[in-house]
């Protein structure tokens, strides 16, 4: 799942001009549409898990960790995350962000997300490592997992930490 400008708008510019001249992109398409639909696929595999595990969906509490495009950036113009938090925001009872590199305010106004200004305040049945802050990775595996209730899981989106230690990766 990428965000950004490079992969996340400029290849239609490049699948635009391609057509124009006219060759079929196929690749290029492709690879935009896996990465369109990443962050539903994400979601939906949350909403599997949590099934599985006999959650309550309408009770459920998420985290998610990360709202940048980008790795130590506060940019969150073309953010992928927001595809992430929208489904899980429909179906769970609360679903938190944490940030700490992106600006409160400019979340709320551009993506209606307000993010949360501190985490451990509240324990969660699911949490989602969405960005790969160095933060993030200075806070280790063993305190993300104290955030979780006592049954809780794991995604890491980003492979921040050894699979054999967290519940589900990409």
């Amino acid at each position: 799942m990428v965000g950004g400008h490079c992969i996340g708008v400029d290849p239609y510019y490049l699948t635009h001009k391609a057509q124009q001249i006219g060759y079929s992109p196929e690749v290029i398409l492709a690879g935009r549409k896996l990465n369109d639909n990443m962050g539903s696929y994400i979601a939906n595999q949350v909403f599997l898990k949590l099934e599985s595990e006999s959650i309550n969906l309408s009770q459920a509490e998420i985290l998610v960790l990360g709202l940048a495009f980008k790795e130590n950036c506060p940019d969150i113009r073309n953010t992928k995350v927001v595809d992430i938090v929208y489904p899980l925001q429909k179906k769970c009872k609360q679903v938190d962000v944490y940030d700490p590199w992106v600006d409160t305010k400019h979340a709320t106004n551009l993506y209606k997300i307000s993010l949360i200004e501190e985490i451990g305040l509240r324990k969660y049945d699911f949490i989602i490592l969405s960005v790969a802050h160095q933060e993030f990775i200075d806070l280790g595996l063993n305190t993300i997992k104290e955030y979780g209730k006592k049954t809780h899981f794991v995604f890491d989106i980003k492979a921040l930490f050894p699979h054999q230690n967290v519940d589900m990766r990409l």
